[in-house]
């Protein structure tokens, strides 16, 4: 038996989007889903049963940052992840190989791994498909990943086919290396930066491989989302619809939605999180930056209709305030709505799935966000 099942519950008549249910060792979500970035062993400013409250069923943490610190041993020892943070609810972690892609100047990419310094400390690291694999047994999450290059946007063409033949090559090691198959998901991921026949022929490689489930990656890095959602229409078809397909990287209420269309089921992303704490905050109709001063005598809620406890109790000018005098509870606030946001949208994308109607609930919801109208 595999360690994670997809259970395919409704396709929508209108727009080809699926609702799913994903079956792991701790637990079961509906899919489309978005989940929360707890990098650190840690979604910023959120305790656990917090989280719960928002909605979230599956979280996502940093196989690159526990690696540095404080070392997946120190995880193991307390049980793995679930154990370590006190989280009951299933858990992905990523391969690492995006931030050592992204956070280190100085790497040294090769057929064995990369070398690359810590954004710590400066000291010299090395990672591989076998110690990504490794490190994530150790990490104990539900879902992990395969060690893959990122390709940046844009690339040469070479350099795409290069790092896409490369990421299979690794993907084979990773299957070899992983030690916990029957209670650890390991799925692979498709590249190809954005030229089509690439991203079809690694669709074909890594589905040969047989993996549970399957990840799209280096997408949402810099390109027009219309690019991305063509790399997702030439992508999926070559997908199994008995498996789960993930979009790493990917938050913004516009993208999420138009790839449900396309037939994703996972997202994940740092912009809830990361905006939040930054005073920028989401609504149904728009985004918000609450610091600004025409907030400050603003009573009524971030977002009239939504149900988070910070909508409920708090208004936009106490959040203002709390920003403005330096109070943390300002961030965790504007965080913990931001979370709410992006899972009820998810809610309502698999509601609007189940009554047949999600590209309706799209035209909506983009008129109310004031996004460009353009055809899903």
């Amino acid at each position: 038996m595999p360690a994670v099942k997809y259970e395919l519950i409704k396709t929508c008549k209108q727009s080809g989007a699926r609702l799913g249910r994903v079956h792991t060792p701790h637990g079961s979500f509906e899919t489309p889903v978005f989940m929360p970035v707890g990098t650190q062993a840690t979604v910023k400013g959120m305790a656990p049963f917090e989280l719960e409250e928002v909605g979230a069923n599956i979280i996502l943490s940093n196989t690159y940052h526990l690696f540095l610190r404080p070392g997946q041993e120190i995880v193991k020892q307390a049980g793995g992840l679930h154990g370590f943070m006190n989280w009951n609810r299933s858990i992905l972690t990523d391969s690492g190989g995006f931030q050592v892609f992204s956070l280190s100047d100085l790497r040294n990419i090769k057929e064995e791994g990369v070398t690359f310094r810590s954004h710590i400390d400066g000291s010299k690291k090395f990672m591989s498909p076998e110690i990504s694999i490794g490190v994530q047994n150790d990490l104990g999450a539900d879902i992990i990943m395969c060690f893959d290059e990122c390709a940046p946007y844009p690339c040469e063409y070479d350099y795409a086919k290069k790092s896409m033949e490369m990421t299979t090559r690794w993907a084979k090691r990773c299957k070899e290396a992983h030690k916990r198959p029957h209670d650890q998901a390991l799925f692979g991921i498709v590249q190809g930066s954005t030229y089509k026949d690439l991203r079809i022929e690694s669709a074909k490689q890594i589905t040969d491989l047989d993996f549970p489930g399957y990840a799209i990656g280096g997408l949402s890095v810099g390109e027009p989302g219309e690019i991305m959602n063509e790399m997702l229409e030439e992508t999926v078809p070559y997908l199994p619809k008995d498996k789960p397909r993930y979009l790493m990287g990917v938050g913004s209420p516009d993208y999420l939605i138009d790839a449900a269309i396309r037939g994703i089921d996972m997202f994940d992303c740092v912009m809830p999180t990361r905006n939040g704490r930054n005073g920028t905050v989401f609504t149904s109709q728009g985004r918000v930056i609450i610091r600004d001063a025409k907030y400050s005598q603003e009573y009524t809620p971030i977002d009239e209709n939504c149900d988070c406890y910070v909508c409920k109790n708090f208004s936009r000018a106490y959040v203002r305030h709390l920003f403005k005098a330096g109070e943390m509870l300002g961030l965790r606030l504007a965080t913990w709505h931001n979370l709410r946001f992006l899972i009820k949208l998810m809610e309502d994308v698999r509601q609007a799935i189940r009554e047949d109607r999600l590209l309706d609930f799209r035209r909506e919801a983009f008129e109310r966000l004031g996004y460009i109208k353009n055809k899903a």
